[in-house]
């Protein structure tokens, strides 16, 4: 891993450097505002509009309808951004011809990739706890106190949900050499494994297992967490970026520059 700490730190700088972490902190960041905002306000505006032909009574707002909010919302401009992310990740660097440039120094190919991916990681939860954060506050003041704990627990199940998505994006990368193809082999994976989850089986094992414990810790609504459940899905989500880590690897090992 050879010039791992280095590449690391040219990959921060160029994301700050090239925008893509402002823009994307400020994008989370609005939608962490957003979310509590439409969880609100959202019942009264279907009033004012619709008045009388509504065909139920429509209930208060609540802070679970707050913490929905943001994971939908997370889940997916969240995981796009993700894809968006990762998609040129490697693609990008054997376009420009620059990737052959930086191996030529002493830093291996693993090391390489493995800073590209933590960058991307590390850009992730930066933009994930802005959003959290502001989502808090704005919950806190819109409905009513709600534990810190818990709602930190949420952005930590909700970061690794979205380097999952990144990491498969990242390894259709290294694999195609391709930007396109990454981003619709992303795209397609996302649709897939989110249609495989409506079986309660998959789903225990995949990131989009991860938003429904999430939801009931941030909302504190009573609803027991199995720890053993989520612990199974945390690891199946720990356990797919890895491979993925891993196939990127091995695939990008067999390139030629």
């Amino acid at each position: 891993m050879s010039g791992y700490a280095v590449l690391v730190r040219k990959e921060l700088r160029e994301a700050w450097r090239t925008r893509r972490l402002p823009v994307l902190a400020v994008l989370f960041l609005v939608v962490g505002i957003v979310s509590p905002l439409t969880a609100r306000y959202l019942n009264e505006i279907l009033r004012l509009a619709l008045a009388d032909q509504l065909p139920m009574t429509l209930p208060d707002p609540t802070v679970a309808e707050s913490a929905g909010q943001l994971l939908k919302n997370l889940g997916q401009l969240g995981a796009l951004a993700a894809i968006a992310l990762a998609m040129g990740a490697v693609s990008g660097e054997l376009d420009r011809g620059t990737a052959a440039l930086v191996l030529a120094q002493p830093a291996t190919r693993p090391a390489f990739l493995a800073a590209k991916l933590t960058a991307i990681a590390a850009t992730l939860a930066i933009c994930t706890a802005l959003a959290v954060a502001s989502a808090w506050i704005y919950t806190i003041i819109l409905f009513e106190p709600v534990p810190v704990g818990a709602w930190i627990v949420l952005a930590i199940l909700t970061w690794l949900s979205l380097v999952a998505w990144a990491a498969i994006t990242f390894l259709a990368s290294a694999a195609t050499g391709s930007t396109m193809a990454a981003a619709g082999l992303g795209f397609v994976a996302l649709i897939g494994l989110s249609v495989l989850a409506v079986i309660p089986a998959l789903d225990r094992v995949l990131p989009t297992g991860l938003a429904a414990p999430a939801l009931h810790l941030a909302a504190n609504d009573g609803v027991p967490v199995d720890a053993g459940a989520l612990a199974l899905t945390i690891t199946g989500s720990v356990v797919l970026i890895l491979l993925c880590a891993g196939g990127a690897v091995a695939a990008f090992r067999r390139r030629e520059l």
